[in-house]
């Protein structure tokens, strides 16, 4: 049973969310710490162990490749939301709307006239030597000349509460199907407490993002289908999950052909013309005739389908050059570049290791620095120096050394925390926020996004793949805030 005293709830060193410095409730906190009081510990526990049967009946399960214990797990979901008010989240959508906007027209940029690059705002090598800058997408036009259509934003707040981009993620961004069935669970959990904020909606997100699919389509009420690597990718839940709450079919790459450089599905009626693909594979495996020779999870013929406008591919390939960890450090430049507007939400400070002057500082400072591979999600290729070794601390040194283009550094940012339920009591744990952006003919920012969760004390590690969990984040309407 958990032991509620939240009189006895550390804030400690870190921004709380819910806790100012002096212990008092922060004011749109104050009806969930009245709600919890009410329901006491042992309700807390039986509605926890209820929200973890909830997840394994609906399947919200991801895979983990490394692990060795079983390949699937659920995603933990902590049922003590997270809350954000009306002023924080407008300031937050003004912030991403800007960002999104300005890597847009980067992309489009860099694919086309290279203005950015000719006036030296971005160094040429730091682009071209970039593993995500494909050569082959040079002269292309996406629909409405838009390239990430589907957008997933890492933000954190650091000491004093200020929020900081953390990570651009414009590929193929995971994680929104936690939030939709996250949401739902807590309207369960909480009811009340539910209306009495009237906490803005997500779950039209899946109406919006079929309505931004067609839209990228010159066909009325097109095919459209979401491309899956199949039942073993660790995202496999959300494929399918996304496929049919949009009432679009889920696919497979030996589910499709191409003829006279149109895309069909092999059905046992035939085939069936798809008009849109949600893609949620990778560039280099799209297409065995342009890219990976090797490819089993793609389509031949698929990319010069998309070239002559006969399918549109959400998002377009080529757009992972924006979220090139080392082109993530110029995007104030960026923004500044092609709108003319400081950025609105800040950077996280960072060092990119193949300039020769932050390649020294790296070397000379990593035992305080977070190192990151620019090409590695999820978790993977970082290490955390005060948190490392002395050995991993070489490791990564070498691995700098013998290719520096391949690692930025940061320094290591106190993540904000927010009380979550635990074995035994609620107690502070780090958080980070992913809203999700919709870009077609609008920018379209659902209100929310998936909070990630640090489940292990003291950690800063918030992704699922490294045993993170997940919360609700509820955004609130500015009439209903308490001061």
């Amino acid at each position: 049973m958990i032991h509620l005293n939240l009189d006895n709830y550390k804030p400690s060193e870190f921004y709380d969310e819910m806790f100012d410095v002096d212990g008092r409730v922060r004011g749109h906190y104050e009806s969930l710490r009245s709600r919890l009081i009410q329901l006491g510990g042992k309700k807390l526990s039986n509605l926890q162990h209820a929200t973890d049967r909830a997840q394994l009946s609906l399947g919200m399960t991801f895979n983990v490749y490394s692990d060795n214990q079983g390949i699937e797990r659920i995603l933990h979901l902590d049922i003590l939301p997270r809350i954000i008010s009306s002023a924080e989240w407008d300031y937050l959508e003004r912030g991403l709307k800007q960002r999104i906007l300005a890597l847009n027209l980067f992309i489009d940029d860099i694919y086309h006239d290279q203005k950015i690059l000719k006036e030296k705002i971005i160094p040429k090598s730091l682009v071209f030597r970039s593993a995500s800058f494909l050569k082959q997408c040079v002269g292309l036009n996406p629909s409405l000349k838009v390239w990430s259509h589907i957008t997933g934003t890492d933000i954190i707040r650091g000491d004093g509460g200020q929020f900081f981009v953390l990570e651009d993620n414009l590929r193929s961004p995971s994680g929104v199907s936690y939030m939709l069935e996250n949401r739902e669970i807590l309207k369960r959990t909480f009811p009340e407490l539910f209306r009495q904020l009237n906490v803005r909606p997500v779950y039209n997100y899946t109406h919006y993002l079929r309505d931004m699919l067609e839209s990228l389509s010159s066909i009325p009420e097109p095919s459209i289908a979401v491309l899956t690597p199949g039942i073993y990718n660790s995202a496999y839940f959300e494929h399918s999950y996304l496929a049919q709450q949009m009432g679009a079919e889920l696919v497979e790459g030996r589910d499709l052909v191409v003829k006279s450089d149109f895309v069909y599905k092999v059905t046992t009626k035939g085939l069936k013309r798809v008009d849109v693909l949600y893609r949620r594979i990778d560039d280099d495996f799209i297409d065995p005739l342009v890219f990976r020779k090797d490819s089993m999870l793609g389509v031949p013929g698929l990319f010069q389908a998309y070239r002559k406008g006969n399918v549109v591919l959400a998002n377009a390939p080529g757009t992972g050059i924006a979220d090139d960890k080392a082109v993530y450090a110029y995007v104030p430049q960026i923004i500044k570049f092609y709108l003319g507007e400081e950025a609105v939400i800040p950077n996280v400070q960072t060092y990119i290791c193949d300039e020769p002057d932050d390649y020294k500082y790296v070397l000379e400072n990593i035992a305080n620095l977070v190192v990151k591979q620019t090409d590695a999600s999820g978790g993977y290729g970082m290490m955390i120096g005060p948190k490392a070794t002395r050995k991993e601390h070489s490791e990564f040194a070498e691995k700098i050394k013998a290719s520096p283009r391949k690692y930025i550094a940061q320094p290591v940012i106190n993540l904000s925390t927010v009380p979550t339920l635990t074995e035994g009591a609620i107690e502070s744990r780090h958080v980070d926020l992913r809203p999700y952006i919709l870009y077609g003919k609008d920018i379209n920012i659902i209100p929310g996004g998936l909070t990630r969760v640090a489940l292990k004390k003291g950690s800063l590690v918030v992704n699922s793949s490294q045993g993170g969990g997940s919360k609700d984040t509820w955004v609130l309407n500015q009439d209903l805030i308490v001061s």
